[in-house]
């Protein structure tokens, strides 16, 4: 071989060698170790996956096709009901195409296609409001009265009137497109079944993909049904409706996605797919979806944690989803009857914890600028939940049509934290509520996007136009003028348990100024994020301040509700009040126990973990760093002076339930020793059920002074402990054990006072 050759040859292996495997086969491994977990954990029987990027693709079967009457082992070839993915592998695609074809109108009134939708806020409704969700219609029609009929579904459908004016909030709903299939039949003069395969997926050689299965024996029974579309509406509308009844396989569906990731051919122009896979959700609506597709909404968790908001993709209720990433060149499919055998199955979590594997099998290490531009509203939604059913108060409004607001004008103390189930502003939800006027809105501590790390002024919403007032500037309360303006206060912002955490301060201090003026306060309560039994810390000995505003211990174990109960009570003030109270929780559940949704209710309170801390840690933030300025606020301790191995070893040696403490090297860029090279420890949370974060501040406030003297500025921590007794023991150095003891009566004393304004069990 000549040298030459020999050459070119060994740089070809270098360039082979330089480049990266398609796929990371340790994440391959975790992938499968997820499946094979959520299997043996019961929540699905098994499942196809099918991971395409850049050209290369993996795939495989697991599990069980069947387990009753008798198993089958999964197929790769298994056909599923696809649920709700048939939204955008049929209805989607086929309306998208008669847009295409100049037949269809974005922005046109539905009633231009369906003359029976008008009278009142239907005759507003238009094809991007069915599209995107945001018509305003409930979630499905009544199944509670026997009916039956492709012909009846519509009918009922087209009487459906809006619950929430068009284009408004977001609200998955099946109506939407039920009515679409019906526009798909109408403008095209074919049934939905067949536009959709003559026109997607025949061309696309989808052979397995149909509103009725032909090889039954392959299908994936759902619960003990085989062949038959599991979702009930869809059923008794004869297996083919615009919403669900679609069944496919794995490699279909693979077939689809790989046609929308590569620009459209043969089925549509290269226009089309990037109008349809865009954000079209009204700019005003902080859920974002494209035509068809999700975005970032309730329903995201398959976009993981580094897909980028931009992906796309939507889920199916029988256990299916399908996530695309142009940017990164990748889609990947999951289908399994998780239904299969009694309903009980789950793929919730899985779901966010295939889409943040995948995403790493792929090399995706960090999240790419977001593809394409968004609309301004972000409320940082995170939808990750262990399966609880709870509605916060705003949720329990609205499924009471706003019964004890209609008629008036209405100021809305809120800010992010302030959202319904599906991630939509409680604002949002109440200027389109019918007979619903909001006047203005009242701002607490970081403002209504809950940015704002320091006193502002007053504002202007950029969506709704309302005027935004500040309580967090000179003015800590509404204006007497600004009350006169209005018939009741309207409370809804997210609290995090805490006595010096100040939201519960603007409401008290709201309720004050509504009873001189004579105006009604409705506190639209939410759970207690870290449970709502235990109890912890001292009662304050000083005055009320804006971080102690009532006498209740460090971790109270109340909702926002029930501390309105207790501040009207005991401060006897004469206030119209009405609480509307949370369903479905009880006391012992924490936020994601409940099914609720987890949005960084502060800048520096970014999940369950820090909030579990806050109580305790959040005591010593004046005195040392507590990690603001890092990612991980309050699970970090330190300052310039600590020596963190020393640090750790005292605080491990108190064996301190529910944490451990490993040194920590940090650089804060905020707050306390700001730029400045911190060492101390990380604060492990081991069982959150057990942790005693009052305690556990405490021991580090102890050791902190034993170890470091005076360069620990213990005095610090008196502002928001606000007990001289605790602060005296530390000093005098007692033990932590005597420490903790000097409060054990005022938890006993706290508890069996706020019995009586306990309303959930």
């Amino acid at each position: 071989m000549r040298s030459a050759e020999r050459l070119l040859i060994a740089l070809l292996l270098a360039a082979c060698a330089s480049r990266p495997a398609p796929f990371d086969r340790a994440k391959l491994r975790e992938i499968d170790a997820a499946v094979d977990g959520a299997i043996a954990a019961r929540r699905l029987p098994g499942g196809v996956i099918w991971i395409e990027h850049d050209g290369s693709v993996h795939h495989r079967a697991y599990g069980n096709r069947a387990i009753v009457p008798e198993r089958e082992r999964m197929t790769e070839d298994t056909i599923f009901d696809a649920a709700s993915i048939t939204k955008v592998v049929a209805t989607t695609p086929s309306i998208w195409l008669l847009i295409e074809r100049g037949k269809i109108d974005l922005d046109a009134p539905v009633s231009r296609y369906l003359p029976e939708l008008h009278g009142g806020w239907r005759g507003e409704m238009t094809i991007r409001h069915l599209l995107t969700h945001t018509s305003g219609l409930r979630p499905d029609l009544d199944l509670d009265q026997p009916w039956s009929g492709d012909d009846t579904a519509i009918r009922l459908a087209l009487e459906e009137m809006p619950e929430n004016r068009p284009g408004f909030v977001f609200r998955y709903s099946d109506i939407n497109f039920e009515l679409l299939g019906e526009i798909v039949k109408r403008v095209s003069g074919m049934p939905l079944d067949q536009f959709a395969a003559k026109e997607i997926f025949e061309p696309l050689g989808m052979n397995d993909t149909s509103f009725h299965p032909h090889d039954v024996g392959r299908v994936a029974p759902t619960e003990q049904v085989r062949g038959v579309v599991h979702d009930p509406t869809a059923r008794r509308m004869g297996g083919v409706a615009g919403h669900a009844g679609l069944f496919t396989t794995a490699h279909d569906l693979a077939q689809y996605a790989r046609m929308i990731m590569t620009g459209g051919a043969p089925i549509f122009r290269a226009g089309t797919i990037r109008a349809m896979t865009a954000v079209v959700s009204p700019a005003n609506v902080a859920v974002r979806r494209a035509g068809g597709w999700d975005i970032d909404s309730a329903y995201s968790r398959p976009r993981g944690d580094l897909f980028p908001i931009g992906s796309f993709g939507h889920t199916g209720f029988t256990g299916g989803f399908l996530w695309i990433d142009p940017s990164s060149r990748t889609f990947y499919v999951f289908l399994s009857n998780r239904v299969h055998p009694d309903g009980k199955g789950s793929v919730l979590a899985l779901q966010q914890q295939l889409g943040t594997l995948v995403a790493e099998s792929i090399h995706l290490s960090g999240a790419p600028a977001p593809w394409p531009a968004l609309s301004v509203r972000s409320p940082s939604v995170g939808f990750v939940t262990t399966g609880g059913n709870a509605f916060n108060g705003i949720d329990v409004l609205h499924a009471s049509h706003y019964a004890v607001i209609r008629g008036m004008r209405i100021g809305v103390i809120t800010n992010q934290s302030g959202i319904d189930r599906a991630g939509n502003p409680t604002i949002d939800l109440l200027r389109s509520a019918p007979g619903v006027t909001v006047v203005e809105i009242f701002a607490p501590e970081h403002g209504v996007r809950g940015e704002i790390d320091e006193p502002f002024g007053d504002t202007t919403d950029p969506i709704s136009g309302l005027p935004v007032y500040s309580l967090y500037g000179p003015r800590k309360q509404p204006t007497a003028e600004q009350l006169a303006a209005i018939d009741a206060v309207v409370f809804d912002v997210q609290d995090v348990g805490t006595r010096f955490y100040t939201y519960v301060s603007r409401l008290g201090s709201a309720m004050e100024a509504a009873a001189q003026a004579r105006k009604k306060v409705i506190v639209l309560d939410r759970v207690n994020p870290i449970g709502g039994i235990a109890i912890e810390g001292p009662l304050p000995d000083t005055e009320a301040t804006f971080t102690a505003y009532h006498a209740v211990p460090v971790r109270h174990g109340m909702t926002v509700g029930e501390l309105a109960k207790m501040i009207a009570a005991e401060r006897h003030l004469d206030v119209d009040l009405e609480v509307i109270a949370v369903r479905n929780w009880t006391r012992d559940q924490w936020q994601d126990e409940a099914g609720l949704p987890w949005v960084n209710p502060s800048p520096n309170m970014r999940s369950l973990t820090e909030a579990a801390l806050y109580p305790g840690i959040g005591l010593l933030e004046s005195a040392v760093s507590v990690g603001r300025g890092t990612p991980t606020p309050f699970e970090l301790v330190g300052a310039p002076y600590v020596d963190g191995a020393a640090l750790a070893r005292a605080m491990s040696s108190l064996r301190l339930p529910g944490v451990w403490f490993e040194a920590a090297r940090f650089t804060p860029d905020a707050s306390v020793h700001k730029d400045e090279r911190c060492e101390g420890v990380r604060i492990v949370v081991m069982n959150r059920k057990t942790l005693r974060p009052v305690r556990t501040g405490l021991a580090l406030a102890t050791a902190l002074h034993r170890l470091y003297g005076a360069r620990f500025p213990l005095e610090q921590v008196a502002p928001l402990l606000r007990s001289r007794r605790v602060l005296d023991a530390i000093v005098e150095g007692k033990s932590l054990d005597q420490v903790v003891g000097i409060y054990t009566a005022d938890e006993a004393a706290f508890a069996r006072r706020r019995e009586s304004y306990l309303i959930y069990r």
